[in-house]
């Protein structure tokens, strides 16, 4: 198991409702289940904040590459909340930090990254984030 992170490296949180199914045979969440977890938070930043129109964008954003360590189980009912911040921005990607937290804990569960790519909707060939998306995602950069 890997260090865990605290909450305030992070600079965006949103609460996750662990359902029944998300546990495995084992008794905890399955480690797929915290992939979904990731694309959530981030999903919810660029829809709620940086206005991306996932149905009518002529640009989306595409996961390239991820990871995720986990440090402590969890296992439904649990109450979550998924910490989103921006560890490098570019022109075209954006590569985001991302904690699962058990509620009422400072420490990840389980953390990682994710990397998105940006492109047009039918080409699928990488563009430049739009600007209102870019100014977004400069918000929860971190050094």
């Amino acid at each position: 198991m890997s260090d865990a992170e605290t909450a305030d490296r992070y600079r965006y949180f949103l609460p996750i409702t662990t359902r029944w199914m998300d546990n495995d045979v084992y008794g905890h969440i399955n480690n797929v289940t915290y992939y979904s977890y990731f694309d959530t938070v981030a999903n919810h930043y660029l829809i709620h904040e940086g206005g991306l129109d996932i149905h009518a964008s002529p640009i989306i954003a595409l996961v390239v590459e991820s990871r995720c360590s986990y440090r402590a189980p969890l296992s439904y009912p649990d109450r979550l909340r998924a910490g989103l911040r921006v560890n490098k921005l570019g022109n075209r990607s954006v590569t985001y930090g991302i904690g699962i937290f058990k509620e009422g804990e400072n420490q990840t569960s389980a953390h990682g990254y994710f990397v998105h790519v940006f492109v047009d909707r039918g080409t699928r060939k990488a563009v430049s984030m739009p600007e209102r998306l870019r100014t977004a995602l400069e918000r929860i950069t971190v050094p």
